[in-house]
């Protein structure tokens, strides 16, 4: 690793303060992005800024109808939760495919989300829910925060600090995991709101990152069941093709995840 100065700030403001002094500061989540490329020498940050004790970044909370996950939250809170459990179970069962025992006690929500890794699952458990993230500076829908491969509506020096879910009438997620990294190969999201829409998302697929499946949106609006699915057809253009699937395997599994996924929300 390149040298580099290590904080552990205490507040927000704080920790605003310490990356405007650096000169090519970055923030620390989980760590399990940053720290591997850090090791590889492929980042070489003058100030790493650990996000993970400051108190205002850690906690659940449900009020009314929406359920709100701080960002620096980690998976194994998430995933024990007892309001996570009422509200919103299918975001129980997604992060307990996250990785391993040590991944799920020291990943968070906020570092996932804002790493935006193709394969990454919680982009689209925020995108089906329509979630909103919040930040030191503003609210950002879901919709307009995730912009492609690694890259989100963050600015510069911006910190999520929390994310707030709708509940849903009904949501549910399936993937195929690589046998190693417990990434996913492809994952599907799927959630029914209160009023009836239907929001799919699907990560691990597209060479543009998470995204929208909307022939499988409106089949499921028309018919929430599984057996809808059976003639949806997804094009292969665009999709990720590598040593672990073609894009047409891709194309598929994405059909096959949601199919899963409706009949695990029931």
């Amino acid at each position: 690793m390149y040298q580099t100065t290590y904080h552990r700030p205490a507040s927000i403001d704080e920790a605003v303060s310490l990356f405007a002094k650096g000169s090519d500061a970055t923030y620390l989540a989980g760590g399990h992005t940053l720290l591997p490329v850090m090791k590889q020498r492929l980042a070489a940050p003058s100030d790493v800024i650990d996000l993970a004790r400051i108190k205002e970044l850690v906690g659940i909370e449900v009020s009314g109808d929406t359920l709100t996950i701080r960002a620096a939250t980690t998976y194994y809170d998430t995933m024990t939760n007892a309001d996570v459990k009422k509200a919103i179970p299918a975001l129980v069962h997604l992060t307990s495919m996250l990785g391993d025992p040590a991944v799920r006690y020291r990943g968070t929500i906020g570092g996932s989300i804002a790493n935006n890794d193709p394969a990454a699952d919680y982009p689209a458990a925020v995108l089906a829910l329509d979630a909103t993230v919040k930040t030191n500076k503003r609210s950002i829908e879901a919709d307009d925060f995730f912009k492609g491969l690694f890259t989100t509506a963050l600015q510069d020096g911006e910190i999520i600090t929390q994310v707030a879910f709708p509940i849903p009438a009904k949501a549910g997620y399936a993937k195929m995991r690589h046998p190693a990294s417990r990434f996913a190969l492809t994952g599907v999201f799927v959630a029914k709101t209160r009023a009836g829409d239907v929001r799919v998302a699907a990560t691990g697929a597209s060479q543009n990152g998470v995204m929208r499946v909307g022939a499988i949106e409106a089949a499921l609006e028309a018919d929430w069941s599984a057996s809808a699915l059976d003639a949806i057809r997804i094009p292969d253009a665009g999709m990720i093709a590598d040593i672990h699937g073609s894009a047409a395997y891709r194309a598929n599994l994405v059909r096959v995840m949601a199919q899963r996924a409706v009949q695990q929300a029931g």
